[in-house]
């Protein structure tokens, strides 16, 4: 018999119910051809989507938008006390392929506080993610490869430790950072070589009843670069705003500042020494998003 050639779409729907064309994400994976050359709109219908949701790398160029941010739920419960699975295994959500978009949408990682529970985990380039939800534990948002560009909009981030961290660079614009333990937000690796880390921008820094003290950043490696400009702090982040990872040489490579930070955590007056508070001169160039996710080509989200 002759091969049947498959025929794709530029447009699909996911629905649990089975009104679209798949009833489950990674089944919509298989009718997206690889490396095209047009753009794929999936629209993914209100549910619970219990699946470790793999995005493979040959998928580009598509836009995956949720019916709801509040009630597109996509959710997991793997960490990294499971079978001795580690932190890079337990991914809700892995996104390998590049030039992708994730709008409306919650990725959760629902495991118990027993060890690192990653929600969303990245390694492709040019991923831009509007109005969704990233819920979790210890270990959240793993932006996974160093030199790929993340644009985090409008997003909701949770966690308790070190719950946005990676190699990447990533802006996250007018995000919501919500703090459920004392602890740390962030933990770059920014490699030596990579101008910019992590830069928020606008956003919000809250926390649960009770949660008090917090730091703005410590270094997973020693040049991580997390710079927050106009960001307002909540009264949970501390007045030094930045730890060394018990590690002293880490203070002279790493490259931790703000910008006219507001709010009741914006002591800054009071911030360890070996970061830094820009000047406007200092911060137009890193505030020139062109600039700060050029790498070999330019890319403007």
């Amino acid at each position: 018999m002759p091969i049947q050639a498959v025929e794709y779409k530029r447009e699909l729907v996911v629905a649990q119910d089975g009104s679209g064309d798949y009833t489950s994400l990674n089944e919509a994976m298989e009718g997206i051809r690889a490396f095209m050359d047009y753009r794929v709109t999936v629209h993914i219908k209100k549910g619970v989507y219990r699946e470790k949701w793999v995005v493979p790398s040959w998928i580009q160029e598509v836009d995956f938008i949720g019916e709801s941010v509040d009630e597109t739920i996509v959710t997991y419960n793997d960490h990294a006390k499971i079978r001795n699975m580690g932190t890079f295994r337990t991914y809700t959500l892995k996104v390998e392929g590049s030039g992708i978009t994730f709008r409306n949408l919650t990725i959760e990682n629902n495991a118990e506080r027993l060890g690192q529970a990653v929600a969303l985990h990245t390694e492709g380039d040019r991923l831009r993610f509007i109005n969704c939800r990233f819920l979790g534990n210890q270990d959240t948002v793993y932006t996974g490869a160093a030199r790929t560009r993340l644009y985090f909009e409008g997003c909701y981030i949770e966690g308790t430790t070190d719950f946005i961290f990676g190699p990447s660079t990533a802006w996250f614009e007018g995000c919501e950072i919500r703090s459920k333990a004392n602890s740390y937000i962030t933990a770059a690796s920014t490699p030596q070589g990579v101008q910019s880390g992590y830069l928020f921008h606008r956003c919000r820094l809250t926390a649960d009843e009770g949660v008090d003290k917090v730091y703005l950043g410590r270094p997973w490696r020693p040049y991580a670069f997390t710079l927050f400009v106009a960001c307002e702090m909540g009264p949970h982040i501390r007045p030094e705003g930045w730890d060394n990872w018990r590690n002293p040489e880490n203070e002279r490579t790493v490259r931790y500042g703000e910008f006219e930070s507001i709010g009741p955590g914006a002591r800054i007056k009071e911030r360890v020494s070996w970061s830094k508070q820009l000047t406007p001169d200092e911060v137009k160039p890193y505030l020139d998003m062109k600039r700060f996710f050029t790498f070999s080509d330019e890319w403007l989200p």
